[in-house]
């Protein structure tokens, strides 16, 4: 191959790492259609010039004289149902990084040269201000203050121009906040393939989960919100695919419900508790909320609130949470876990819990 080998970005959603394997930890995906130049190999994966590594697989190499670059020189604004979609005119759909933190998101151009003309931006449901600086040698950043909880966002290209999606807070009132959501409920697990943890007497995580999202989905409905189900018996369901529906739906919240398994040399007998897992800044107020909720109003062990880079912690559309309600291999905690009524009061809990964080979200 002639000239400088570039990569374009032909999945979806292009999986950057900061080293050349799985084992490292990922960056901001890559839109479709992104183009870098390769500046290092390592077996199946390339190394882009603004310092990300992703696997060839996920990219097509062709040649170039010139490495991609672009000029900006302008950024606008634009409403559709529900979004707030801030476009970004480039001449080479270059790499981008998003840094989101509670209030706040901030997107880096790399390869790309500030020569800004116009910007409009007008505040709204989403946006309370928008900032702007160059970044030596070739980096545009932008930076949106956001308007109370964030609710999420997309990234896409439409040709060279890359679309900022921000989603506006669900319209509803206090009195009655789960009235007119969506909320997707994943039941963990779910086929003789995917048994999940077990219990002392082998009884399987799939089978409880899907029982507490059943029960969960009827309570749920019953304060008005529609329930979306990943899965509704035994289904072989990957992580991506559970993903894909998700970002197919674009529920108000999204909730995949677990039960925990001792990690390596574990203490079965002393180990217990309710976990919540986020990942995006826009989830961790739900998981302290939730968690919190149901240590106190249950009388249940606290196993802890995580950050993890988990499957389904890792959608932007939505908050997105990963419960683990308890740990199935502990003789005691395995009583309530499987226990009907105990079972019926979780589910209820949990609804109110959703309920009530939804209220204080809305009105904040």
């Amino acid at each position: 191959m002639n000239g400088l080998a570039i990569a374009t970005v032909v999945a979806a959603s292009g999986t950057a790492r900061t080293g050349p394997s799985t084992d490292y930890s990922r960056l901001t995906p890559l839109p479709q259609g992104t183009q870098a130049t390769i500046i290092g190999r390592h077996g199946d994966w390339l190394r882009l010039d603004y310092g990300a590594w992703i696997r060839a697989s996920e990219t097509q190499i062709s040649s170039a004289t010139v490495p991609p670059h672009s000029i900006i020189r302008s950024a606008i604004s634009r409403q559709r149902p529900g979004w707030t979609e801030v476009l970004f005119p480039l001449e080479v759909p270059v790499p981008v990084t998003v840094n989101q933190t509670a209030d706040s998101l901030t997107l880096t151009l790399h390869n790309t040269t500030p020569q800004t003309d116009t910007i409009y931006i007008q505040p709204d449901a989403a946006i309370a201000s928008f900032t702007w600086q160059p970044l030596l040698p070739d980096q545009a950043q932008y930076r949106l203050q956001l308007r109370g909880q964030p609710w999420g966002y997309q990234l896409h290209y439409e040709g060279t121009t890359l679309v900022l999606s921000l989603r506006h807070p669900p319209a509803v009132a206090p009195d009655q906040p789960l009235r007119g959501t969506t909320i997707l409920l994943d039941p963990g697990h779910g086929s003789e393939n995917d048994l999940g943890a077990r219990g002392p007497n082998g009884y399987p995580e799939k089978d409880v989960t899907l029982i507490i999202s059943q029960l969960l989905r009827t309570a749920l409905e019953a304060k008005g919100a529609t329930v979306v189900m990943t899965r509704e018996g035994d289904e072989d369901l990957y992580p991506g695919d559970r993903v894909d529906i998700i970002n197919q739906i674009e529920p108000t919240l999204a909730l995949s419900i677990h039960y925990n398994a001792l990690p390596d040399a574990g203490d079965a007998l002393n180990t217990a508790g309710i976990g919540t897992f986020w990942y995006h800044p826009q989830a961790q107020g739900l998981s302290i909320f939730l968690h919190d909720y149901l240590v106190s109003v249950l009388n249940r062990p606290a196993y802890g609130i995580y950050w993890n880079n988990l499957a389904l912690t890792r959608p932007t559309v939505a908050p997105s949470v990963l419960l683990e309600l308890g740990f199935m291999i502990n003789p005691q905690e395995f009583e309530w876990i499987t226990d009907p009524e105990a079972q019926l009061q979780l589910a209820q809990t949990l609804a109110d819990g959703i309920e009530a964080w939804m209220r204080q979200a809305i009105t904040n």
